[in-house]
């Protein structure tokens, strides 16, 4: 059997830090139903399977049951919570910049060749030949 060392895997979990700047942003515990698992352990849970890209069902134990965490994402994706918590992160980060904060658009010029006009009318001709 191999042995995970707990640690490790929780190295990129959110600090006390970001915890406590993303709480407030997150639902309330649903009033009818069940109680929620712990917020700060499913989110550590999705964050690890993004990181990692791994499927739901090879999610460590320490971040609970993959299918909890599955469920909360898909719901959040689903429902515009993930959008909500980013825009309240974004929220102020310009102005904690200051005076200093510069926005430039980058004004490069891409040119096509010429011949990049137009597509084939025509499937290709190996591919024609290839159907015989």
């Amino acid at each position: 059997m191999i042995r995970v060392d707990e640690e490790r895997l929780k190295r990129h979990d959110l600090t006390d830090e970001e915890w406590a700047r993303l709480a407030p942003l997150l639902p309330m515990q649903n009033v009818h139903g069940a109680r929620w698992s712990d917020h700060r352990m499913v989110i550590n849970g999705v964050f690890f399977r993004t990181r990692a890209s791994c499927a739901w069902r090879d999610l460590p134990p320490c971040y609970g049951r993959w299918k909890t965490v599955y469920n909360r994402h898909r719901r959040w994706s689903l429902d515009g919570t993930w959008e909500r918590i980013l825009d309240g992160l974004r929220a102020g980060c310009d102005e904690a910049e200051g005076e200093d904060w510069t926005v430039s658009a980058d004004s490069t010029i891409v040119r096509a060749h010429q011949h990049a006009a137009g597509a084939r009318h025509a499937p290709a001709v190996d591919i024609t030949q290839r159907g015989r």
